[in-house]
């Protein structure tokens, strides 16, 4: 399914309940995990924020239907931990301490393992424009003219998709990749989605735009009323 989704401020799931939503958000510090975080918040959803210094993030704990917890994201056992009795899990995470390739491969391969064991099956990556296709099993970041300086991280993400595609039907997942230009402009409540494999050019505009909030905004639509179910998307504004 694609097209151009709008919606106000909260859905008609948003309230002060929230539904019983509970969503665990590893990498909830950083820009991405932030807006999934506000987005989930401001419709009444709990939120854990999984990060690996609480005390880097204080600020996030003063918000209402939050509880920051640590966590390593490349840890089985803590992803089991964290997210056990969330209705989803998102995954926004990065990490400039290793290698690209090292980090999203276990990672990947620990959310897949912890979420099984937490009972958690709905999960939403947060992945990146160079891996979605413009041509039948042809990446951006397949072209001769990509910079070598990012395939490392271009080559992590897509290792990670791969690991989900793997994990069999017991995991829910769905890689949401936006556009190039991702910036701090304000929430349109709208943005356009559509397959990454191939991305249409009428759907969506990868070498385009999204705010953090908007992204925010469709990574928690698909938590709220999913559309798309083990394959990588792609949304613009």
């Amino acid at each position: 399914m694609s097209g151009i989704h709008e919606t106000g401020t909260g859905g008609e799931d948003s309230g002060s309940s929230g539904g019983g939503v509970r969503i665990a958000v590893f990498g909830a510090g950083g820009r991405a995990g932030r807006a999934v975080l506000a987005e989930a918040v401001a419709r009444g959803y709990a939120v854990t924020a999984v990060v690996r210094d609480p005390a880097r993030h204080a600020d996030l704990a003063g918000r209402a239907n939050v509880s920051v917890v640590a966590g390593d994201v490349t840890d089985p056992a803590d992803v089991a931990r964290a997210a056990a009795g969330h209705t989803a899990a998102v995954s926004a995470v990065y990490t400039p301490d290793t290698g690209s390739r090292a980090f999203y491969g276990a990672a990947s391969a620990a959310l897949v393992e912890g979420l099984a064991k937490a009972g958690v099956t709905r999960l939403v990556h947060v992945g990146i424009a160079t891996t979605v296709e413009t041509a039948p099993g042809v990446r951006i970041m397949d072209a001769p003219e990509f910079p070598e300086e990012w395939l490392e991280f271009a080559r992590g993400h897509a290792d990670a998709a791969d690991t989900f595609a793997a994990a069999g039907n017991g995991l829910d997942w769905l890689v949401v990749c936006p556009p190039m230009v991702l910036d701090e402009a304000g929430r349109a409540g709208a943005y356009r989605i559509g397959t990454a494999r191939p991305v249409h050019a009428a759907e969506v505009d990868v070498q385009g735009h999204i705010s953090y909030a908007d992204l925010g905004l469709a990574v928690v639509e698909e938590i709220a009323r999913p559309r798309h179910h083990r394959t990588v998307v792609a949304v613009s504004d």
